[in-house]
């Protein structure tokens, strides 16, 4: 199916909402690593989500020219060809943007949909993240506002970030204290300022104790209940319908418990990206270690080609990352929940 359209990608967050469980958004940085999400979720059969952080899209435009639109551009042109061999739906979205560097990476790629809709052709990505958790709530909610307005005349979600997700990703480091938790008052600040973009759907990454990085279970101490706590304050402030759209940045270390009673609250998107570098990346490892004189030319030896040809070893890696996935669908209860063929 092809890559999912605006009514689409609304009708997943809805059928998340309602049904409480959430979509895996794997970050990829190569067309291996977008094959292997893909796989994942079909064997799955659930939706789900493919993102490109700014790191990640410098590096797909290759070591030489590390032109972030321009690597963005070329994983979303390639999932939208491919994604059409495939049984589910699937979005494309950008990661953690900040805004020092927003001029140079999401506003090219809105500007490119732009340029794409007066063609006549579907959009490029269909949402995007402005993290502005860098500044204060005011500023952060000054640029996401008019960044809103312009993603809604565009078909387009934004996705927005109040409180900090700690550790480093990308080379974005968070902070620490109590700003990695979203207070209630956030929230309500946030839907107050965001829901003035009428009929606009945006998704909110709230922070309840979450890191980047790599951590053992319990070394991360989340506190999911801060995220009931707000959807409870902005309901009752604004109705039943101002409850967010959650996002989970964060996620490595995380139990099983702590993942499932986040979406009982409103997650419906949750960021994977340490979990499936490391499952990429293993059995490569693994391949080197076992072959490593036919991988390598010793003492003027000349190798092994099958053992040393790149797509020996890339296969293990995208079907590793593609197991890591379907485990992530598991734990996120999107097992059978592709809305593909669903009639309505």
């Amino acid at each position: 199916m092809p890559v999912a359209d605006y009514n689409t990608y609304c009708k997943m967050i809805d059928n998340a909402l309602e049904n409480k469980f959430a979509y895996p958004a794997i970050n990829v940085t190569s067309l291996t690593t977008a094959n292997g999400v893909l796989k994942g979720l079909a064997e799955s059969r659930s939706d789900g989500i493919i993102q490109v952080s700014t790191g990640g899209a410098a590096f797909a435009s290759g070591l030489f020219v590390k032109d972030m639109p321009l690597g963005a551009i070329s994983i979303a042109e390639h999932v939208h060809r491919v994604a059409e061999r495939y049984p589910i739906y699937v979005a494309l979205h950008t990661d953690h943007c900040q805004a020092k560097v927003l001029d140079k990476y999401v506003i090219p790629l809105v500007e490119e949909t732009e340029r794409r809709r007066a063609a006549r052709r579907p959009n490029l990505f269909n949402s995007h993240m402005f993290d502005g958790s860098d500044l204060s709530l005011k500023d952060n909610l000054d640029i996401a506002v008019k960044l809103l307005e312009r993603c809604h005349k565009n078909e387009i979600i934004l996705e927005v970030e109040a409180g900090v997700v700690g550790g480093t990703e990308d080379g974005i480091s968070g902070g620490g204290g109590e700003k990695l938790y979203t207070t209630p008052e956030d929230m309500i600040e946030v839907y107050r300022r965001l829901g003035s973009v009428k009929g606009a759907r945006y998704l909110l990454a709230a922070t309840f104790g979450n890191v980047h990085g790599v951590y053992k279970p319990g070394q991360v101490k989340l506190r999911p209940k801060i995220l009931k706590e707000g959807q409870e304050a902005v309901e009752k402030a604004f109705g039943k319908q101002a409850r967010f759209a959650l996002v989970f940045h964060g996620g490595s270390g995380s139990t099983l418990d702590e993942i499932r009673e986040a979406v009982d609250y409103g997650v419906v998107k949750m960021n994977i990206d340490t979990d499936t570098q490391y499952a990429f990346t293993r059995p490569i490892v693994d391949h080197m270690m076992k072959n490593y004189e036919g991988v390598l030319k010793i003492e003027g030896d000349v190798g092994n080609k099958e053992k040393y040809d790149p797509r020996t070893y890339m296969k293990l890696g995208e079907a590793a990352l593609a197991e890591r996935v379907k485990q992530a669908v598991r734990d996120l209860r999107g097992e059978g929940t592709t809305l593909f063929g669903v009639s309505g």
